[in-house]
This record gives C-alpha cells, structure tokens and sequence, in this order.
C-alpha cells in the first residue's frame, strides 16, 4: 500500500511538509444544493424572510467560512488566498451554491472552495429552517481544480 502522506512513519495524523513544493497559482471550484419547498422558494424570492436576505448572507457566509478553512480542518495549510467567491442562484427545486476560489502557494486550495459552498448552504438552511423542516443538501462537489 502506497504511503498517505498525511500520516507519519506510525500511523499518526501529519500535516503535510509542503516547503519544497513551488509557489503557484491554484484555483478550484466547488458545488453543491439545497433543496426547498415551493412556499420557502417563494419567500426566499420574496426576500420576505424573518433572517433577511438568504441569498445574499449566504454567500458572505461562505466566504467568510473558506478564509477560516484551516481553522476548522486540522490538517489544512492556511493559505493567502487571493481569490474567494460564493455565489447563490434560486432554482425551481432550491438553491445551487457555486464557489471560486484562488490562492498563490504550495498546496491546493480545494477544500477552502469545499468549505465555502459547505457553509453557505448551511446558512441557507439556518435561515429557512422554520418555514421548511424538509430540506436536503446535497450534491456538494468539487468540480474544478487547476495548478498554474
């Protein structure tokens, strides 16, 4: 079996030494949705939620997660990101939640992008959760990573 690199000769969680790596332009993506009731639909249309603006927070939530990313995951780098972007559309079924984000460094920047959609639609369902008890997260997924 192949060595993982974030445990060490023991078998113990390691963060990854990435010193030797060279800085470059990173860049991923990531997606994910909640799925709403029609009337939750309607008032998130509305903006006539008690919270306010769901769209709106939602993606300063998420953005405001992904810089906070290696604070949460144990094992993350924290990283100067240059780039962060969380953007919330209004479907027919919910709300698909898309994120960009960009840094100059020695490891990916994925799970900042992972993050950020994470809790975005979290907050969604926090600020809609007492209008609609049947909402479901789901798809959430990175779909793009890039090295420059």
């Amino acid at each position: 079996m192949e060595n993982l690199s974030h445990t060490d000769d023991n078998g113990k969680a390691n963060m990854v030494d990435v010193a030797h790596k060279p800085q470059q332009t990173r860049i991923a993506k990531a997606f994910g949705k909640i799925s709403l009731n029609a009337e939750t639909i309607k008032l998130v249309r509305n903006n006539l939620m008690k919270k306010g603006d769901v769209l709106t927070i939602a993606e300063i939530a998420g953005i405001q997660a992904g810089k906070k990313t290696s604070e949460l995951i144990p094992l993350c780098h924290p990283l100067l990101i240059t780039k962060l972007d969380v953007k919330a559309k209004l479907t027919d079924s919910g709300v698909e939640c898309e994120s960009y984000a960009k840094c100059i460094g020695q490891t990916g920047i994925e799970m900042e992008a992972l993050t950020a959609v994470n809790i975005a639609l979290l907050t969604i369902y926090d600020m809609c959760k007492a209008v609609d008890k049947e909402m479901v997260i789901s798809e959430v997924k990175l779909i793009e990573k890039i090295k420059e």
